[in-house]
Protein backbone atom coordinates (compact mmCIF):
# COMPACT_ATOMS: atom_id res chain seq x y z
CA UNK A 1 0.00 0.00 0.00
CA UNK A 2 1.38 3.22 -1.32
CA UNK A 3 1.47 6.52 1.97
CA UNK A 4 -1.08 8.26 2.79
CA UNK A 5 1.10 11.01 3.93
CA UNK A 6 1.00 14.42 3.03
CA UNK A 7 4.77 14.49 1.64
CA UNK A 8 4.31 11.64 -0.45
CA UNK A 9 1.11 12.41 -1.94
CA UNK A 10 -0.55 15.44 -4.53
CA UNK A 11 -3.43 17.04 -3.95
CA UNK A 12 -5.56 14.94 -6.58
CA UNK A 13 -4.66 12.16 -4.90
CA UNK A 14 -5.54 13.17 -1.05
CA UNK A 15 -8.83 14.00 -2.68
CA UNK A 16 -9.28 10.37 -4.20
CA UNK A 17 -8.11 8.54 -1.03
CA UNK A 18 -10.73 11.19 0.95
CA UNK A 19 -13.31 10.20 -1.34
CA UNK A 20 -13.05 6.52 -1.85
CA UNK A 21 -12.90 6.26 2.03
CA UNK A 22 -16.26 8.55 1.98
CA UNK A 23 -18.00 6.88 -0.55
CA UNK A 24 -20.76 8.48 -2.50
CA UNK A 25 -21.10 11.89 -0.92
CA UNK A 26 -23.57 13.29 -3.24
CA UNK A 27 -25.98 10.20 -2.71
CA UNK A 28 -25.82 10.32 0.85
CA UNK A 29 -29.55 9.79 2.24
CA UNK A 30 -28.74 11.18 5.42
CA UNK A 31 -27.29 14.06 4.94
CA UNK A 32 -23.68 13.65 7.00
CA UNK A 33 -21.44 12.52 4.19
CA UNK A 34 -20.71 16.23 2.94
CA UNK A 35 -19.67 17.20 6.42
CA UNK A 36 -17.11 14.70 6.56
CA UNK A 37 -15.83 15.79 3.14
CA UNK A 38 -15.17 19.15 4.91
CA UNK A 39 -13.73 17.54 8.01
CA UNK A 40 -11.07 16.53 5.86
CA UNK A 41 -10.50 19.17 3.79
CA UNK A 42 -7.12 20.76 5.72
CA UNK A 43 -6.39 16.94 4.58
CA UNK A 44 -6.33 17.52 1.08
CA UNK A 45 -5.00 20.90 1.27
CA UNK A 46 -2.21 19.22 3.00
CA UNK A 47 -2.14 21.30 5.95
CA UNK A 48 -2.98 18.47 8.49
CA UNK A 49 -2.73 14.67 8.37
CA UNK A 50 -5.13 11.97 8.23
CA UNK A 51 -4.38 10.96 11.70
CA UNK A 52 -4.47 14.30 13.75
CA UNK A 53 -7.92 14.76 12.11
CA UNK A 54 -9.21 11.44 12.71
CA UNK A 55 -7.61 11.99 16.38
CA UNK A 56 -9.06 14.96 17.28
CA UNK A 57 -12.61 14.05 15.74
CA UNK A 58 -12.43 11.08 18.09
CA UNK A 59 -11.36 12.89 21.08
CA UNK A 60 -14.49 15.43 20.87
CA UNK A 61 -16.71 12.34 20.38
CA UNK A 62 -15.80 10.14 23.05
CA UNK A 63 -15.78 13.52 25.59
CA UNK A 64 -19.29 14.10 24.82
CA UNK A 65 -18.54 17.60 22.95
CA UNK A 66 -20.16 16.06 19.74
CA UNK A 67 -22.16 12.97 18.51
CA UNK A 68 -25.46 11.63 18.85
CA UNK A 69 -27.55 13.12 22.04
CA UNK A 70 -28.18 10.35 24.32
CA UNK A 71 -30.64 12.37 26.96
CA UNK A 72 -33.44 10.44 25.47
CA UNK A 73 -32.23 6.86 25.87
CA UNK A 74 -31.71 4.38 27.95
CA UNK A 75 -27.86 4.98 28.02
CA UNK A 76 -28.71 7.89 29.73
CA UNK A 77 -30.01 6.47 33.39
CA UNK A 78 -27.18 3.78 33.36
Amino acid sequence: MKSILIADTTREERERIVAESIGNIEGACDGCSPGLAEMYQDYIEGRRELRQINMEFNARYTSGQMGPDMGGCDWANR
